[in-house]
């Protein structure tokens, strides 16, 4: 009985190692190998590509193969035709796949990994536009129908120079390498020019310019000269001097070569350099008033680099008066001609004629107008305050010996920049005296409290009303006030009212 209990056992041992080493192994819900964790798998990918497309990717248009747009009608047509020719086999074994993918419990979706790519839902068909727009809750990934393929002939249509010129006023992409003969692009160019529009002009010159030799398209601009006028203004606009110079040669406008020359001192810093530069101009073909003012210009920095040259030495001395009172705050190296005249008004008023400083010798030398430099020698020994010069600036002798004061800029003028300066009242009432029209003497007058003059002038005028307005607007005890009422009291002046 020991025995065949043992060989029992020994058989139930057996059978369980043969079970469990068989190939063919029971269901557990712990397998992955399973068609279930493959549709998982799966579905993480889809979800996954989600996470990658970008939102931003949708105003581009996607090709397939065969060159159609993903998503458009023809691309449907073919896609549904070669689904369609799909082996029979194929079918089968998708219906056996999803029959046993669907004895498990899932998430419902209308989107399967295969519709991601061809457009379909898990069904096999298409979506159409109405589950489209009503489909809210999950975001279609699938290809879907992009913008009208004529938008992006702008790429690969030819159009004619007429329409080019017009795409390109409304700010269009067209572009122009595809004109290549020399007759296509003159004909753009004279469409750009009727079309009126500055940078579509521009636009074709830079084209042409890049695409054509420089001797043709020197040519062909001399014939157009609202295209030429505009080249010339890009050329200086973005400081081509090279080209710019070759073409004004090429059309014989020798002055003009001579102002562009001319006008590259500016970029030269060094006051010597600058000044040889100079030099090197005053032979080019200018006019004969150009050339005159390019001399001037020469001498002018040659006279400021001998005037630097010695003021720096005498303010590094610190013997000069001046110098020590007034230091210079900037150098005259490279100054207009006024700055030049009133600096040398201010530092070197007293300077004999002789010399290159002295203000005498700049109006002899440049011939500067009287009015001009009254007007700079009056700022600059106001602002020193000498009374004294502007007193000596504006008196003349006649004939007889007899002294008179005399203003070209007018006395006006000459009251504002001495108030200006801070002038004391004696010296404004001295020179509004002197301003002939009677309104402005009394506006000037008024407005500086010069009381004296404002009395004078109603007492001349006769006007008794007037002088005792005024007399309410000056101070009580005051000067004024005593010289109004002695004047009220006069019998010997007959009033007007």
């Amino acid at each position: 009985m020991l025995p065949f209990f043992y060989l029992m056992n020994r058989m139930k041992v057996d059978e369980e190692e043969y079970w469990h080493s068989s190939k063919c192994k029971a269901f557990t819900f712990e397998d992955e190998d399973d068609e279930l964790s493959q549709l998982k798998e799966s579905k993480r990918a889809v979800n996954s590509l989600r996470d990658i497309v970008d939102d931003d990717d949708d105003d581009l248009e996607k090709f397939s193969w065969s060159g159609e747009p993903v998503g458009s009608i023809s691309w449907s047509i073919k896609e549904t035709a070669s689904t369609n020719s799909t082996p029979e086999g194929s079918d089968l074994g998708l219906q056996k796949s999803s029959s046993s993918a669907a004895s498990f419990p899932k998430q419902a979706s209308s989107y399967s990994l295969s519709s991601f790519f061809k457009g379909r839902n898990k069904h096999g068909s298409f979506q159409s536009l109405s589950d489209a727009l009503t489909d809210t809750g999950v975001k279609n990934y699938a290809p879907e129908l992009r913008r009208p393929k004529a938008e992006y002939k702008d790429y690969d249509s030819v159009w004619s120079p007429k329409e080019t010129v017009r795409r390109l006023q409304r700010g269009k992409v067209c572009p122009l390498e595809r004109f290549h003969s020399l007759q296509e692009k003159l004909l753009l160019l004279d469409e750009a020019v009727t079309g009126h529009d500055g940078n579509v002009i521009t636009a074709v010159l830079v084209f042409l310019k890049r695409t054509l030799k420089k001797e043709v398209l020197f040519r062909e601009l001399e014939l157009r000269q609202v295209a030429l006028r505009h080249f010339i203004h890009f050329l200086k606009e973005i400081g081509d001097q090279k080209l710019l110079l070759d073409l004004l040669r090429f059309l014989d406008r020798m002055e003009e070569v001579a102002l562009t020359q001319y006008r590259d001192h500016l970029t030269i810093q060094d006051a010597e350099k600058r000044k040889e530069f100079l030099k090197g101009c005053i032979g080019l073909p200018f006019s004969s008033e150009d050339s005159a003012l390019v001399q001037d210009h020469y001498t002018l920095l040659e006279r400021q680099i001998i005037i630097e040259a010695n003021d720096k030495h005498l303010e590094a001395a610190g013997q000069t008066e001046i110098f020590r009172k007034h230091p210079r705050k900037a150098s005259i190296l490279n100054m207009p001609l006024v700055t030049t005249l009133f600096y040398s008004c201010f530092y070197h008023y007293t300077e004999a004629e002789g010399t290159f400083s002295s203000p005498a010798n700049l109006k002899k030398t440049f011939k500067i107008p009287d009015k001009q430099y009254v007007l700079t020698a009056l700022a600059a020994r106001a602002k020193l305050r000498a009374w004294h010069d502007v007193d000596a600036l504006f008196t003349t002798k006649n004939w007889l010996g007899y002294t008179k004061k005399k203003a070209p800029i007018g006395f006006h003028r000459v009251v504002e920049i001495l108030q200006r300066n801070n002038a004391p009242v004696q010296i404004l009432q001295e020179y509004v005296h002197l301003v002939e029209d009677v309104e402005t003497k009394l506006n000037l007058a008024m407005k500086y409290k010069c009381h004296d003059v404002v009395i004078d002038t109603y007492k001349d005028l006769k006007d008794r009303l007037q002088l005792m307005a005024y007399r309410c607007k000056v101070d009580r005890g005051s000067p004024a006030e005593e010289k109004i009422d002695s004047i009220l009291s006069n019998p010997q002046i007959r009033w007007k009212n």
